[in-house]
């Protein structure tokens, strides 16, 4: 795995994929995005609101000192990236994949979306008890490669360029070669990460995330993460 990223950006690659976030304004994929675009890539943030999504292009790019993310509109964001990054909040989740669709077919689909129900977001609320990523990937078909990933690493750590992130990501995914494939993009941006197996397996790790918030609440702390032990 790579080192934590220094404060100095990587050349911009060409070679690499262009990443779409889709809720690349709020907190959580902004922070993804800032730190893909600060590993080389060329981010695309998409939201409902275009002008929002440019205006946080705008503040990424200023701390990264050059012109690597722009803004636009969900669909146009997943049209231009080989990947897509999911990260709107849970009432948003099934109607923005739906949105981009047709843009999805041939692509890597990152989830980062949690079951998040306010105001008890400390407390887990799985629909059905069921994974709210793997509703996606059934949603989409085969078509599209859905992982699930990041719902435990706090934005607050992402922000912070050059700061070692404190935090394992649990990555799960039907197709294994796309759950590495993710594993290797989190190495990329100083995450340790793991292939977890199938999206079923996504349940664990959404609702970890409301059992993290209560640690967060109850201990006064900006970020609980999780560390696995053992491996390697």
């Amino acid at each position: 795995m790579s080192n934590p990223s220094p404060s100095k950006p990587s050349p911009l690659n060409p070679e690499l994929p262009v990443i779409a976030v889709l809720g690349g304004a709020g907190k959580q994929g902004s922070g993804l995005a800032l730190r893909w675009a600060h590993a080389g890539h060329r981010v695309v943030i998409g939201s409902r609101t275009p002008e929002r999504a440019a205006a946080v292009a705008a503040e990424l790019n200023a701390l990264l000192g050059e012109e690597r993310v722009q803004g636009s509109d969900n669909r146009d964001a997943a049209h231009q990236a080989g990947i897509v990054v999911l990260a709107v909040p849970f009432a948003a989740q099934r109607a923005t994949a739906e949105e981009v669709r047709d843009a999805l077919d041939g692509k890597l689909l990152i989830d980062v979306t949690v079951p998040l129900v306010p105001p008890k977001v400390g407390r887990v609320q799985l629909p059905d008890g069921k994974s709210a990523v793997e509703a996606i990937q059934v949603l989409l078909g085969d078509a599209t490669r859905v992982v699930s990933a990041f719902q435990n690493v706090s934005a607050h750590h992402l922000r912070k360029i050059g700061h070692e992130i404190d935090c394992d990501v649990l990555v799960c995914a039907d197709d294994k070669a796309a759950g590495e494939q993710v594993v290797e993009l989190a190495h990329a941006i100083g995450i340790r990460a793991w292939y977890a197996g199938p999206l079923a397996n996504s349940v664990v790790a959404e609702g970890l995330t409301s059992v993290l918030i209560s640690l967060n609440q109850r201990y006064k702390v900006p970020g609980a993460g999780i560390r696995i032990t053992g491996i390697g």
